[in-house]
């Protein structure tokens, strides 16, 4: 770049930002359970930690304010929307994609759910272990959906788990789908294993997660919540959709 000389002293030099960073709008289902909110606004304060200088909002499908469409209303430009969801399904394929559409001021991509990923997997093996695992077979208990492919998606993180744990982990819902995280503690129970566990593979507690941990097993794991590997995973997605802009001294 060839600089020509001017009068008077010298401007300091000024940093810009090829592009703006998008802003990141985690989108969270909404429950009724408090419980369920403060931990998404902990796994939220995380995410603002770990990357200060991103405009990182929450918001919620229903249930709790704010609602996707209002935090959208207050956006303008490039946005990327990481759903707080753990496979495909209604929400994810056409719910948040709907609400972006329906936003003037901004544009944006949603980026993948949160699963199935591998960091899932060491969240979900750090979890267990804090419930007291020791190498019992596990049912991965996921609330579930009509969706085939977010049954898909719980497969394929239960095999995952299954990989790095050694032991037989099966996929059981509490909601949608089947079977049921009940019926398939009773099936490893006919197998031949006394003690089983229930890993909660859910972003935050309510009812589905008390619904798993009463399904019978010997013990059940703590919903993924805020462990500080959903904070790294949420910013891997929105890294996914977008890369960090170029500075240029001028």
């Amino acid at each position: 770049m060839t600089v020509i000389p001017h009068p008077g002293p010298a401007a300091p030099p000024r940093v810009l930002h090829a592009a703006r960073r998008p802003a990141l709008v985690l989108v969270a289902h909404g429950s009724r359970d408090p419980a369920a909110e403060a931990e998404i606004r902990r796994l939220l304060a995380a995410v603002r930690s770990a990357r200060p200088e991103l405009d990182v909002r929450l918001a919620h499908l229903g249930l709790n304010a704010p609602l996707l469409p209002e935090v959208l209303a207050e956006l303008s430009g490039r946005v990327v929307l990481v759903p707080l969801l753990l496979g495909r399904g209604y929400h994810v394929k056409v719910d948040i994609p709907e609400a972006l559409a329906a936003a003037p001021h901004v544009h944006g991509t949603v980026a993948d759910p949160l699963g199935p990923d591998p960091l899932l997997t060491d969240a979900l093996h750090a979890r267990l272990l804090e419930a007291g695992w020791a190498g019992q077979p596990v049912v991965l208990a996921a609330s579930g959906s009509r969706d085939p492919e977010a049954a898909v998606d719980t497969g394929a993180q239960a095999a995952l788990l299954a990989a790095r744990l050694g032991v037989p982990v099966r996929p059981g819902y509490v909601a949608a789908g089947g079977p049921s995280v009940a019926r398939q503690v009773a099936a490893l129970t006919a197998e031949g294993h006394p003690e089983t566990a229930v890993a909660g593979y859910f972003t935050a507690p309510g009812d589905f997660a008390r619904l798993a941990a009463a399904a019978g097993a010997t013990l059940a794991s703590a919903p993924l919540g805020s462990h500080p590997l959903m904070a790294r995973l949420v910013l891997h997605r929105y890294q996914s959709v977008v890369r960090a802009p170029v500075r240029l001294a001028v």
